[in-house]
């Protein structure tokens, strides 16, 4: 995979990873409920899920691709509008949302349970991977670069909520992503919309 491709797709795996939502809330909760190390194994854990649903749109895109090309079109117009329909819930949720969760006393095995149940009880993941796998995977493309895609969504989504739950053990940073949610949710939301776009203009490889 060129240098240039792997950038383009971390940095849409970072921009799916960083969107206010259920996973966000749930590394505040468990760093503020328990501590640096509870959330980072709610970060590790739901990294993980997020890696198993990205492992089976991988294997399953090329098949679609060439067996069925219109349904794989319809599924990726889907996944577009599911990435406009995140841009605008950012867009519309102001200062409230995944940056003002309840505390509540946890451990590190209730923090990786509550993970991974998160990831894997959440199929609109598949939608999203969809959505964005589809602008890198070609029907010839080797193992090799599948597992690239894979772990650079593992790691993108672990690391950027490993940060979340490192930064949020220093008492000051709370406060300001609280005074600041709602301009990272607008700008989250205007980047959700502007990928959307992209991939109803079609592939960029």
């Amino acid at each position: 995979m060129p240098l240039t491709l792997w950038l383009s797709l971390a940095a849409i795996c970072a921009m799916g990873a960083m969107s206010p939502g259920p996973s966000l809330a749930l590394v505040l909760r468990h760093t503020l409920g328990g501590g640096r190390v509870p959330g980072m194994t709610a970060a590790i854990f739901h990294a993980l899920g997020v890696g198993f649903y990205a492992l089976l749109t991988v294997l399953g895109l090329g098949a679609v691709m060439v067996r069925f090309p219109e349904l794989f079109q319809v599924i990726t117009w889907c996944g577009a509008a599911y990435l406009a329909w995140l841009g605008i819930k950012a867009l519309r949720a102001g200062r409230g949302g995944a940056f003002t969760p309840g505390a509540v006393m946890t451990t590190p095995r209730q923090a990786a349970k509550e993970a991974v149940l998160v990831a894997l009880g959440n199929p609109k993941l598949i939608i999203f991977f969809v959505a964005l796998l589809s602008q890198f995977v070609t029907p010839e493309m080797s193992l090799l670069a599948k597992a690239i895609i894979v772990a650079t969504a593992i790691i993108i989504d672990g690391g950027w909520y490993v940060l979340v739950a490192v930064g949020l053990s220093h008492s000051r940073v709370l406060p300001w992503l609280q005074r600041n949610a709602h301009w990272v949710n607008r700008i989250t939301g205007v980047l959700l919309i502007a990928l959307a776009l992209r991939v109803v203009a079609g592939p960029i490889i």
